[in-house]
């Protein structure tokens, strides 16, 4: 997998903001789910519980409901895009945790930080050498 080869995918400007306006409403936990894709444009967005003891911290996905979303996605013929959560006291950026723990190097890893009391989303694309910064491509209309 070369990451500068990778098709891209387009994110409509509403699915960014539910993304954000998610996070936002709960400034104290981590929200977290999945993003799904279909012909290289994110068609769904599937949230899931984050079950972690310690949810301001860190997430985990409920197993099941993860599951669900998968089978879900492939029902419908969608790919997987995107795996989402939020840092709710950090910057968009991912955690040394985050890079230990990424088991979907196809999918961008979309963070949210609330650090400076807004939601700021960015994309990350995963390589071997860690993250690497990946410009969202929002559609103009939708």
């Amino acid at each position: 997998m070369n990451p500068a080869t990778e098709a891209t995918i387009q994110f409509s400007r509403a699915l960014c903001h539910r993304l954000r306006a998610a996070a936002a409403a709960e400034p104290t936990r981590e929200v977290c789910g999945l993003i799904g894709a279909r012909d290289g444009v994110a068609v769904a967005h599937y949230p899931i519980t984050n079950v972690a003891p310690d949810a301001s911290r860190r997430y985990h996905m409920d197993p099941a409901a993860q599951i669900g979303a998968f089978r879900a996605m492939r029902l419908r013929g969608e790919t997987l895009a995107a795996i989402y959560h939020s840092h709710p006291n950090g910057p968009p950026r991912p955690s040394p945790r985050d890079l230990r723990e990424w088991a979907y190097p196809a999918a961008l890893c979309l963070i949210i930080g609330l650090a400076d009391g807004r939601a700021r989303l960015q994309a990350w694309r995963w390589t071997p050498a860690g993250f690497i910064a990946h410009r969202l491509a929002v559609l103009r209309r939708a």
